[in-house]
């Protein structure tokens, strides 16, 4: 089954590039997006917050762990308002 994607990208590559700040999920952004392309984000913004979390951060280094917490707020945030669409145009997980 082939992955449906977003302007060429695959919804992994769109779910780091949340990760990393070059892409914020809002309304505006999801509008396009079909029920496939809902499920599939969810799936790899989930894969990628177990990911960053399983990542071993030294606690005595402070700029690596902003890194990494501000990684894990952005796919939870993310995560929050894909639900809520979903929930909005009655797509269950």
């Amino acid at each position: 089954m082939a992955e449906s994607g977003f302007k060429g990208k695959s919804m992994k590559a769109v779910a780091s590039d949340v990760a990393e700040g070059l892409v914020t999920v809002n309304p505006l952004f999801l509008k396009k997006f079909d029920k496939d392309m809902i499920t599939g984000l969810n799936e790899h913004l989930s894969k990628g917050l177990i990911a960053i979390r399983n990542e071993q951060v030294a606690f005595h280094d402070p700029v690596a762990l902003r890194k990494r917490n501000l990684r894990l707020q952005r796919l939870h945030n993310a995560l929050i308002i894909l639900k809520n669409i979903a929930r909005e145009k009655k797509i269950r997980f």
